[in-house]
């Protein structure tokens, strides 16, 4: 079969054809009379097989190699390929974003848009103090796009730029929760911590519900802070983990605080001291962090049990219980 022929075949190219055989890597078995490349059939299936390769983003060189050594194996080659891959879909996807965030911005000239170019290439920058230079000193009239923020706040490792993005964040009047609180579904519990601490900036009802799903978390780092600013909300779905957090040493301090607050609710003075009675654990250390809690909390059932851990076995939990109860609550 005839050049020619083949190319009309395959669907790959004369040209391409030519250059396969000048490379080496496909060569016609044979010749006609008059110099002509005549490939066979076994030509032709390695046509293909070197089309199914390349349709896998392997090089030309890499091909070769695959096709002629033996003893060639494809795992590594193929892992290598797939992070290629990767890395080539996310540069499409911050392109796309970039894009997206300009459009939305709806520049009126060529200069808004270069504007709003360089205000993201800050917020991408790979140093710290020009990541938060771009959230906390935005050009004129160009405030940083909430999505942005909300992206670039389940990214940011640095505590001093996370700081100003969630700053950033609070003043966009509850744009970008959306974003920020689908990072509470990712599996790295720092991105979720993150989110939450960001959540916890925010007030209103979208990120209130954020923080309640947050309570179930595994990791206490997402927990905690979810309870703590649920907490000081008045939100008593927290009360279980506050109680956990005073009992694990987890912030126990401020745990203590916000469930002394939450006692202003009439009905959860029991639920609270219910639940520290049910904290206590042979651990002295467990047992003298509710006590130091209780004294947090105003209320004869508090006062009622810290008299009843006046009487402990341990010295030191009695004598800590002793002198808050007979303290002035």
């Amino acid at each position: 079969m005839l050049i020619g022929e083949v190319a009309r075949r395959s669907g790959v190219s004369s040209r391409m054809l030519r250059h396969y055989d000048s490379l080496g890597l496909v060569r016609p078995t044979g010749r006609t009379v008059g110099g002509y490349r005549e490939y066979q059939d076994e030509d032709i299936r390695r046509i293909f097989h070197v089309e199914s390769l390349r349709s896998l983003g392997l090089s030309l060189r890499q091909i070769s190699r695959a096709l002629e050594d033996p003893t060639f194996t494809p795992s590594t080659l193929v892992g290598d390929l797939i992070r290629q891959a990767e890395d080539r879909l996310n540069r499409e996807q911050e392109l796309l974003a970039r894009l997206r965030t300009v459009d939305a911005s709806a520049p009126s000239d060529w200069q808004d848009a270069l504007r709003i170019v360089e205000l993201l290439r800050g917020l991408t920058s790979p140093h710290a103090a020009r990541r938060q230079q771009a959230v906390l000193n935005p050009a004129e009239d160009l405030p940083v796009p909430a999505d942005r923020i909300a992206g670039a706040i389940l990214t940011e490792a640095d505590p001093n730029v996370a700081g100003a993005l969630r700053w950033a964040l609070a003043r966009a009047g509850g744009d970008g929760v959306a974003e920020v609180a689908a990072g509470l579904r990712a599996d790295d519990a720092d991105v979720r911590q993150r989110a939450v601490l960001a959540l916890a900036e925010i007030t209103g009802e979208e990120a209130d519900k954020a923080l309640t799903e947050a309570l179930g978390d595994s990791d206490a780092r997402v927990r905690g802070p979810a309870a703590l600013a649920l907490g000081g909300r008045g939100t008593t779905a927290a009360i279980p983990v506050l109680v956990r957090m005073v009992a694990d040493g987890t912030n126990d301090v401020e745990a203590a605080e916000v469930l002394g607050a939450l006692v202003e609710n009439p009905r959860s003075e029991e639920r609270i001291v219910t639940a520290l009675a049910d904290a206590l654990t042979e651990d002295s250390a467990v047992r003298i962090r509710v006590v130091q809690a209780l004294a947090e909390i105003p209320g004869a059932k508090a006062g009622g049990l810290l008299e009843r851990l006046a009487g402990d076995a341990d010295p030191a939990v009695a004598l800590i219980a002793s002198a808050l109860a007979g303290r002035d609550r």
